[in-house]
């Protein structure tokens, strides 16, 4: 599985997890097609989302401009929380592509302005690592 696909799919159980409290293992089964095979990128993102959320939540909350993370929508929700995780907690794959997956993310699953906010946020968020880091 593409690293895309398994970002596509770690949305769309991240929402099933949100929305309906399916577990982690359901929500698997429920996204994978049955000639997809190793969904270990997809479970390590999962995993990685899911054990680091409160800190993840913590760090999106700062970054919203006017809006609680609980009345944004929640497939923007979702798309957030997995670009926080990678941003935040691996190293491996750069801040840019992360934010840029996360556009195309929102374009596929989310409404006309999505990711534009998306856009906004991540934007925000970077710069203020980048500040940080500098």
């Amino acid at each position: 599985m593409k690293r895309r696909t398994a970002r596509e799919k770690a949305v769309q159980c991240l929402f099933q997890i949100d929305m309906a409290e399916v577990p982690v293992n359901e929500a698997v089964s429920l996204v994978m097609e049955e000639s997809e095979e190793n969904a270990q990128y997809l479970r390590y993102l999962l995993d990685g989302v899911l054990t680091n959320l409160t800190e993840i939540d913590a760090e999106i909350k700062k970054y919203l401009r006017g809006w609680q993370l609980e009345r944004i929508a929640n497939v923007d929700r979702a798309i957030l929380r997995l670009a926080f995780y990678e941003i935040m907690f691996e190293a491996e794959t750069p801040d840019k592509v992360v934010m840029n997956e996360a556009i195309e993310i929102a374009k596929l699953f989310s409404d006309e302005q999505s990711h534009r906010y998306i856009n906004g946020v991540l934007s925000s968020f970077l710069q203020t690592r980048e500040t940080a880091q500098a």
